[in-house]
C-alpha cells in the first residue's frame, strides 16, 4: 500500500465560533470518522495546524505567515494508506469538514530512498 495525505482547506467565515456543545460534536464526528479508517488498518497520523506561522522566501525574508489576507487556509491534515489515489479518496468522501463548507485535497505521498 502507498500513503496518501489528506490536506483539510477550510475558508475563513464570518460566523460566530461555535459554542463548547458544537465543538464537541465536531470532535465526536472527526474521532468517529478517523476510528472508521483506523478500523480499516489504513490510518497513519493526524495533527491539526494552528493559526501561528512565519512565511520564509528565498534569501530568508521572512513575513508573518499563514497568509492571513486569503480567504482560505489549510486547517491541518490525515496521512492514510490506500492501493491507489481513487481508494484514498473514497476514504475522504465522509469527513467532516464538508459540514462547514471546507474541503479535502488527497495527494500521493512520494518516498525517497
Amino acid at each position: 500500500m502507498k500513503e496518501f495525505m489528506m490536506i483539510f482547506r477550510n475558508e475563513k467565515s464570518d460566523e460566530p465560533k461555535p459554542s463548547p456543545e458544537q465543538m464537541q460534536q465536531m470532535v465526536t464526528l472527526w474521532n468517529d470518522w478517523i476510528g472508521g479508517i483506523a478500523a480499516q488498518d489504513k490510518f497513519v497520523s493526524t495533527n491539526a495546524l494552528g493559526f501561528e506561522g512565519k512565511t520564509v522566501t528565498k534569501n530568508s525574508v521572512v513575513s508573518d505567515g499563514p497568509y492571513t489576507e486569503i480567504k482560505e487556509y489549510i486547517s491541518g491534515y490525515t496521512i492514510v494508506k490506500a492501493k491507489t489515489l481513487e481508494e484514498a479518496v473514497k476514504l475522504a468522501e465522509g469527513c467532516p469538514i464538508f459540514l462547514r463548507g471546507g474541503t479535502v485535497e488527497v495527494r500521493d505521498v512520494m518516498v525517497f530512498n
